[in-house]
């Protein structure tokens, strides 16, 4: 089967749906949006029975406990992903919105306003969730997308997509609306990267190699969702106990995905009396520690950090922890390792909690509370397309604004130049 064959007329079809979708009306897509959800919950055997597969594939290559998790589809996460779409249908539709307006001297009136950017494609990995977001995200702001998920997912997406897809044509949005690449060869997703007549922005979403892959490989514009070595600073004014919450929820509640905590920097005044019980806690969950020679004084079970542990994106139940002198340390070690995703400092001090803010330089920078929170859902988005960490265009959680581009109407009344 020539796939870069299907792969190109699905980018035709998707550059001629997308033309439709920019005109679209709010109720238009709002009703496709409600109608997905619909399907969702009422084929929710199919997509399972269709996950199991991808599960047992999972375990036969030794997936991770973490990486099996973020691959797994239940009742309850079906059921979440149905109401993203329903939550998406709730927000104001950005297209048309109007940014600005001005009247220059010689009468034209010119008005700034939100489109959409076209065709979208749209490379992640093992989690099925993400299809639904992103089509939903893409429908929602006038787009047409193309996906192409990870090889762990494939029968997952594939039900998601056969799901929704009939759902949305149904629904009478254009066929090509919403294209899915059936294939996990690679090279079609090097084919995708050159697609510039059709796609007019690719978005990644999933490790490193990933990222790194389609940001030094693609024609296409490329908006850089970015991996997560997130920070947890604990200052010697912190709370303790809120402190033990913060990094435990940051590291164990799912190691697996972008904005947990790969790094814990506790101050020296207070590592003393902080870190022996801040450890037990962590091991007696099944985390690995590795940390500098201050931290091994504290616990038998600690294993020496290297300078890789201190850059890595573990996405497991592995942790590195570092005692530093005081904040400025904290924040050059910041400055130095983290991928600009998520980063938080746990204090009582005011001063202290407004130089982290503005001194660290990331995406989503927070003062008492777990980097998890960075996710469009929690940010009232209804869902993201990805976390960016990049400065252009978009940055943190990327929802329906950041899915639009802008036009400028230009109305006059003959005037020449």
């Amino acid at each position: 089967m020539d796939y870069i064959a299907q792969l190109e007329e699905k980018a035709k079809l998707a550059n001629q749906a997308a033309r439709v979708m920019a005109v679209l009306s709010t109720t238009e897509k709002n009703n496709a949006l409600y109608a997905m959800a619909k399907a969702l919950e009422e084929k929710q055997g199919f997509i399972i029975n269709e996950n199991k597969k991808d599960l047992a594939n999972g375990k036969e290559k030794g997936l991770s406990t973490a990486l099996l998790d973020r691959l797994m589809l239940d009742e309850a996460r079906i059921q979440a992903m149905a109401e993203g779409l329903r939550q998406t249908a709730a927000l104001p539709d950005p297209i048309g919105e109007g940014i600005s307006s001005t009247r220059r001297p010689n009468g034209l009136e010119i008005q700034k306003v939100r489109v959409p950017l076209g065709v979208i494609g749209i490379i992640y990995e093992a989690r099925p969730n993400v299809t639904v977001d992103a089509a939903g995200l893409c429908l929602k702001s006038g787009n047409a997308v193309i996906l192409r998920g990870g090889s762990e997912a494939i029968q997952s997406n594939m039900a998601i997509v056969k799901v929704i897809g009939e759902t949305m044509e149904k629904s009478g949005l254009p066929k090509g609306a919403l294209g899915f690449i059936d294939t996990t060869d690679r090279k079609v997703v090097n084919a995708m990267l050159k697609l510039n007549q059709y796609l007019d922005v690719i978005i990644p979403r999933g490790g490193a190699g990933l990222i790194k892959t389609v940001v030094e490989n693609s024609s296409v514009p490329v908006i850089e969702t970015g991996t997560g070595v997130c920070h947890t600073y604990v200052d010697e004014t912190a709370d303790f106990t809120m402190a033990m919450n913060i990094a435990l929820n940051a590291k164990v509640s799912r190691p697996a995905v972008c904005n947990a905590m790969e790094t814990l920097l506790v101050h020296q005044a207070i590592a003393s009396d902080f870190l022996p019980t801040m450890l037990e806690q962590f091991i007696e969950v099944g985390v690995e520690i590795r940390g500098c020679s201050e931290t091994q004084k504290y616990h038998s079970a600690v294993i020496a950090a290297t300078e890789e542990d201190w850059q890595a994106e573990y996405g497991d139940l592995i942790l590195a922890i570092k005692v530093v002198e005081n904040i400025d340390e904290a924040i050059e070690h910041i400055a130095k390792y983290n991928t600009k995703h998520s980063e938080t400092i746990v204090t009582k001090d005011y001063d202290m909690a407004r130089k982290f803010q503005q001194e660290v330089d990331a995406a989503a920078v927070y003062v008492n509370a777990s980097t998890r929170f960075t996710d469009g859902f929690e940010f009232g988005f209804g869902a993201e397309i990805g976390i960016s960490t990049q400065k252009l265009h978009a940055r943190g959680p990327m929802g329906l604004p950041e899915l639009t581009s802008i036009k400028y109407l230009i109305s006059g009344s003959g005037q020449i130049r």
